[in-house]
C-alpha cells in the first residue's frame, strides 16, 4: 500500500510506524498524555512512572514531550533538557510506545516567551523565514533539534521515531506564530523551510510531521487555509478543548464535525490524522471519558491514529487532564481503558515492525 509520507528516506522504523498508525486508525485509537513520564500530579522524575499507569497498569500508548527547552537558555540548560528527554524517548521506544513532540517555541527574535503577550510583540515569523534577518539564528535552533533527533538511539544504533508537531494552534492569536501576527505566505514559507532544512540539509529521517491548528475552522477550506502542501505534512491534527467542556461549555456536534474534516482529509490524501490535543481540565465530569470523548470518537467512521490529553501539573490542585489514583473520573477512565476501541501501550506489539499486531 502506498503512503504519502514526506520523507522518502525515512528510517525503516519511521516508515513502519507511519504505516501501522494508518492501520490502527481504521478500527482503533491510541490514547496519549502530554508529559506523561516526566511528571504528574504531585510527583516528578520517577523512573517508569505515569499517572495513567498508576490508574490502569499501562502507560499511555502515545507520550507527549516538548522542545521548548531547546532554545532561549544557556547551553548547559539546553543540554540538561536534551539528556532528560532523550532517556524518555528511547525508553518509550524500547517499551513499544510512541513519542509525539510539541514545540512551545520561545520567540527567537524578541527573546521573550512563546505567548504573544510575553514575546514583546515582535512578529517573528517574517524574520526567521529564508531571507529574513533572523534566519541564521533559526537555522542554529533547528540544528539543536536535529542533533537531538540524531541522538535518540538504542544500544544497537536504531533511531527512535517521533511525531513532530511544530507551530500548533496557529489559527489562534495566543502564540507569537498565531494568525493575527503572521501572514499566510510567511507561515507557509517558515513551515516548508523547517521541514526541508531538517530533512534535506540536516539529515533528520526519524520524524513524522503533524499539522495541527486549534478548532477555529468550520469547513475543509478554512482548515487547509495555511496548509503548506502534501510534500510537507504527514499527519492532519486538531487541538480542541473548547467543544469538549472547557468552561463548562459543550458543543460535541461541532467537535465531531471538525474531527470528521481532519479524518476525511487524511483519508483523501492518504496520510494520517489524529486528535492531537484535547481534554477537560480537572475532569469534574465523572463520565467524561466514555460519555463525551469515547462516544464522540465512535459516533462516525473516523480514522484517527490517536487522541492526546494535556498534562498533569506537579503542584497545581486543578491543572490536570488525565486521572490519577483517587480522582473522581477514575472508574470511568478504566471503562475507557477497557473498551476494545482504545489502545494503550500494553496493547501494542511490534508497532515499529512490519509484523505489527495488537496483543
Amino acid at each position: 500500500m502506498f503512503f504519502a509520507q514526506v520523507d522518502k528516506n525515512a528510517t525503516k522504523e519511521t516508515k513502519n510506524l507511519y504505516r501501522n498508525l494508518k492501520i490502527i486508525s481504521k478500527n482503533n485509537i491510541l490514547f496519549g498524555h502530554q508529559h506523561a513520564l516526566e511528571y504528574g500530579h504531585g510527583w516528578s522524575n520517577e523512573s517508569n512512572k505515569s499517572d495513567v499507569k498508576s490508574v490502569t497498569g499501562s502507560h499511555p500508548a502515545v507520550v507527549g514531550i516538548d522542545f521548548s527547552g531547546f532554545s532561549g537558555q544557556s547551553k548547559d540548560e539546553i543540554q540538561k533538557n536534551k539528556e532528560g528527554l532523550k532517556k524518555i524517548v528511547v525508553d518509550t521506544y524500547k517499551r513499544g510506545g510512541i513519542t509525539t513532540v510539541s514545540w512551545h517555541f520561545l520567540n527567537p527574535v524578541s527573546g521573550g516567551g512563546f505567548y504573544w503577550k510575553d514575546s514583546i510583540s515582535k512578529p517573528a515569523m517574517s524574520l526567521i523565514k529564508p531571507g529574513g534577518n533572523y534566519n541564521k539564528q533559526y537555522k542554529e535552533i533547528l540544528k539543536t533539534i536535529a542533533d537531538f533527533a540524531h541522538s535518540v538511539k538504542t544500544e544497537d544504533g536504531t533511531l527512535a521515531p517521533m511525531i513532530f508537531r511544530p507551530y500548533h494552534e496557529f489559527d489562534g492569536n495566543w502564540f507569537w506564530w498565531g494568525k493575527k501576527y503572521t501572514s499566510r505566505e510567511d507561515f507557509i514559507a517558515v513551515w516548508q523551510f523547517t521541514i526541508s532544512y531538517l530533512r534535506d540539509t540536516l539529515g533528520v529521517h526519524n520524524f513524522i510531521y503533524a499539522f495541527s491548528p486549534d478548532n477555529q475552522f468550520t469547513n475543509e477550506t478554512e482548515y487547509l487555509e495555511r496548509y503548506p502542501g502534501d510534500d510537507y505534512v504527514d499527519m492532519f491534527g486538531m487541538d480542541d478543548y473548547a467543544d469538549f467542556g472547557r468552561d463548562g461549555k459543550y458543543d460535541l456536534e461541532a467537535g465531531l464535525k471538525k474531527l470528521k474534516i481532519i479524518s476525511d482529509t487524511g483519508i483523501m490524501k492518504n496520510k494520517l490524522a489524529a486528535f492531537t490535543e484535547t481534554g477537560l481540565e480537572s475532569i469534574p465530569n465523572p463520565s467524561w471519558w466514555t460519555e463525551i470523548l469515547l462516544k464522540t470518537l465512535k459516533s462516525e467512521k473516523l480514522e484517527l491514529a490517536y487522541v492526546l490529553v494535556w498534562r498533569n501539573d506537579i503542584t497545581s490542585p486543578t491543572h490536570f487532564y488525565a486521572p490519577f489514583p483517587g480522582q473522581v473520573s477514575v472508574p470511568d477512565f478504566i471503562k475507557f481503558y477497557n473498551d476494545p476501541y482504545t489502545l494503550f501501550e500494553n496493547d501494542l506489539k511490534n508497532i515499529y515492525g512490519k509484523n505489527f499486531s495488537l496483543k
